[in-house]
């Protein structure tokens, strides 16, 4: 299962949810406030490549990519 990461529109908590696949979204709520309001936001990833540590903030493995 993956894990999403997620703000509340109502109070601005920003948590992560493991969550289902195939999951039609009705069950998430914020963890603080119990709101329903929620988006799914972007987040930074690590990896790791033969022992070495590397990370990346987005989609793009290089950085470079253009993403407009």
């Amino acid at each position: 299962m993956p894990v999403y990461s997620y703000e509340c529109k109502d109070c601005g908590e920003k948590f992560d949810m493991l969550v289902g696949v195939g999951t039609g979204g009705e069950e998430l709520k914020c963890q603080k406030c119990n709101s329903k309001r929620i988006k799914k936001v972007f987040a930074p990833f690590s990896f790791t490549i033969n022992g070495g540590s590397s990370s990346s903030s987005g989609s793009c493995p290089t950085g470079t990519c253009n993403l407009d």
